[in-house]
This record gives structure tokens, C-alpha cells and sequence, in this order.
């Protein structure tokens, strides 16, 4: 059963499009943040983001400018009236939050992974009524970033959404971190009410990357973005490359085009008949794997009568070189091909195991 999740509607802060995050990566100086809280003002903000403590993989590198920035923000809500919002990491911090009047917090991908840490913070957060927004983990593990946001609302938390920041990978892509869409979409099917925000600045890590990713994730219907933005980028302390100018950040919002599950009777009917021969190709797809895998097994019989091994290293490289290239004469991506092949290629590793540790069974029965 899904958890309960209170509606990003019933937050408390104004939603005019979608729920947006903007601000600097960290705070720098007074003057740096309410230049830049001026410039977003009027854009459909919700609220005003900015890193107070900064997580630094080595130290010696900027790690913010600690509770005196909180002070910075409270003044971006007396002068401009918008909701302020920072990263926590520990108790202390959450302590220095409720003393300084932040509106929301939310927990980094470094700490996520943590369950001592976030317990800690749950523990912090309990009664305090903050709304509260969780990163997945760098890695991409689902059960972590669950595991992270159950303990929120063990602690009694009903404000509670996830953010995707996307996912360390091996693979080396055009992004900062990898956005691996699959992983909040699977997020979202568990827990269909939960609110699922983007953060395309960090999955980007490249300013001309943003509005592409961004678009991606309101055509999934995502709730909301938090997007980075400095009046004056390629001299931030932090993350230079991945924020916008505010003007870059205005014209970004308004390219955006929000997209909706319902529509129109006519495009829902066709949709529906569409659909249905989905359904109809995906009722064959089954089958014929059904029809594969039991070719396999027979295989994994002959296998082991001539005792050989289950894995056949240099057939795998051939049956992955040729199907994807048929796959993309056939207008696939290599990747969805390859991670195809993988998954059943997996499957067929165990139906053969399973034959293989039956027929021995048999045989030490047989010698008993």
C-alpha cells in the first residue's frame, strides 16, 4: 500500500506552473544572493534555494559559508516574500534552520544513502511540520532512496517529496550524472502520490544541457524542477558550470511546455486504440520469450551431458554485436538493444542453472 503524501498543492507555497526551485548553488555573499533573489522574483518561484554547508569531496574546496548565510536568506523573505529553502545533513543544521525561520529543507545525495545520518534527521525533524525533499542516492538503488524517505514518515513527516538528481555510472556520458529515468519512474509506480521534483543542474552539470532535461522531465510528468542560477556563473564557488544567469533562467521557464496525463476525448480514444495493439504486441513478446526460454533449457540439457560451462563468453559477444546492429537498422538504440539482450541474457543464465542443479539432484539421488 502506498504511503500518504501530502499534495505539493497543500504546501503552503504559490504553484502558478509547477513547483520551482531556483537559487545559487551555494551562498557566496549578501549581496550575491539578494541580487539573485531579485531576479527571480515574479517567475513562479516557489521557493528560494541556496547551499548554506557544502559536502566537498576534498577538503580545502569551498564548504559555504555556514548559518551566517541563513541570516542573507531570511532577508530574501522579508524583502522579496519568497519561501527559502537549504540542504541539511545533520541535527545541527536542521537546529539552525528552525532558529533562522527556513521554510523547507531537503537532504543531499551524499547523506541519503545513509541510514544513521537520515535517522538522525528524522529524528530532528519530527513536530517541526518543515516540508521536506529527499535526493536519490549517487548510486542508482532504489530500495536506499525508499529506505531514506520511509524514515521521514516513520517520524511522523507528511511533507515529503523526492527529488531526482540523477546517478553516478561507470559509463561516461554527455552528463554530469547520469539521468537513468528509469529509477524515478519506478519511484513514482510504487508510490504514485508521491511528489517527484527534477533537478536538472546537477544532472546536466553543463548550462546547454538544461532545457533539454528539463522539457524530459515535465513531459513525464514530473511535479516540479530546482534549478541553479547566479547572477554572474562562470565566477561561482561551486558548480560554475551548471547554472544559469537569471535571464538564462527566465527564458528557460518560459520555453517550458507543462504536459497533462488526460486529454481529449478524441486523442484519449485513439490513444486507447493505440494502446490495445501495445498490449497485443507485448501478449506476443511474452511469448516468444516463453518459446526462447525453453529452447534454452534444452540447450542447458545438452550442455551438460557434453559438460560444458553454462556461460559461453565469445557466443554472448556475437549474439550482442549482431542484434544490435540489426536492432538499429531496425530504428532501436543500441542501448535499449543491449540492456534488452542483458536482462534476457540473465534470465537464460538461470533457467539453465535451474535445469543443471535439477538433473544433479536427480544423479545424487540416483547414487544414494
Amino acid at each position: 500500500m502506498s504511503p500518504t503524501f501530502l499534495p505539493l498543492e497543500r504546501w503552503g507555497f504559490p504553484i502558478e506552473r509547477f513547483f520551482l526551485s531556483a537559487g545559487p548553488c551555494s551562498a557566496e555573499s549578501e549581496e550575491q544572493v539578494l541580487e539573485t533573489a531579485k531576479a527571480v522574483a515574479g517567475t513562479g518561484v516557489s521557493f528560494f534555494r541556496a547551499g548554506i554547508w557544502k559536502p566537498r569531496t576534498h577538503p580545502g574546496h569551498f564548504e559555504g559559508v555556514g548559518t551566517e548565510g541563513l541570516r542573507w536568506l531570511g532577508k530574501v523573505r522579508e524583502e522579496y516574500g519568497l519561501a527559502v529553502g537549504v540542504e541539511v545533513a545533520t541535527p545541527q543544521h536542521v537546529e539552525e534552520c528552525l532558529r533562522h525561520g527556513v521554510d523547507l529543507v531537503w537532504v543531499g545525495a551524499r547523506t541519503t544513502p545513509n541510514p544513521f545520518a537520515v535517522q538522525a534527521l528524522a529524528d530532528s525533524l519530527k513536530d517541526t511540520g518543515l516540508p521536506l525533499l529527499v535526493k536519490n542516492p549517487i548510486s542508482p538503488d532504489l530500495e536506499l532512496w525508499m529506505g531514506a524517505i520511509e524514515r521521514f514518515l516513520g517520524a511522523g513527516l507528511v511533507k515529503v517529496a523526492a527529488i531526482h538528481r540523477g546517478f553516478s555510472s561507470s559509463e561516461k556520458d554527455e552528463y554530469r550524472f547520469s539521468p537513468q529515468w528509469k529509477w524515478p519512474i519506478e519511484l513514482k509506480r510504487k508510490w504514485p502520490h508521491l511528489p517527484l521534483l527534477c533537478d536538472p543542474s546537477h544532472i546536466c552539470g553543463k548550462r546547454d544541457l538544461l532545457y533539454g532535461v528539463a522539457q524530459e522531465a515535465l513531459d513525464l510528468l514530473f511535479d516540479g524542477l530546482m534549478i541553479e542560477v547566479h547572477p554572474n556563473p562562470d565566477a561561482a564557488l561551486s558548480d560554475s558550470s551548471q547554472q544559469l544567469t537569471p535571464s538564462d533562467f527566465r527564458d528557460l521557464i518560459g520555453r517550458l511546455t507543462l504536459k497533462h496525463e488526460e486529454s481529449s476525448e478524441t486523442v484519449q480514444r485513439r490513444l486507447k486504440e493505440l494502446r490495445n495493439e501495445v498490449d497485443g504486441l507485448d501478449h506476443r513478446l511474452l511469448q516468444l520469450l516463453s518459446r526462447r526460454m525453453s529452447v534454452v533449457r534444452r540447450m542447458a540439457e545438452l550442455k551438460n551431458q557434453g559438460n560444458v560451462s553454462t556461460f559461453q563468453p565469445h557466443r554472448w559477444e556475437e549474439i550482442v554485436e549482431s542484434r544490435i546492429q540489426e536492432g538499429m537498422e531496425l530504428g532501436l538504440s543500441s542501448r535499449c538493444v543491449f540492456d534488452l539482450l542483458q536482462a534476457i541474457h540473465e534470465e537464460a543464465i538461470e533457467q539453465q542453472e535451474d535445469v543443471l542443479n535439477s538433473e544433479n539432484a536427480e544423479a545424487a539421488e540416483d547414487l544414494e
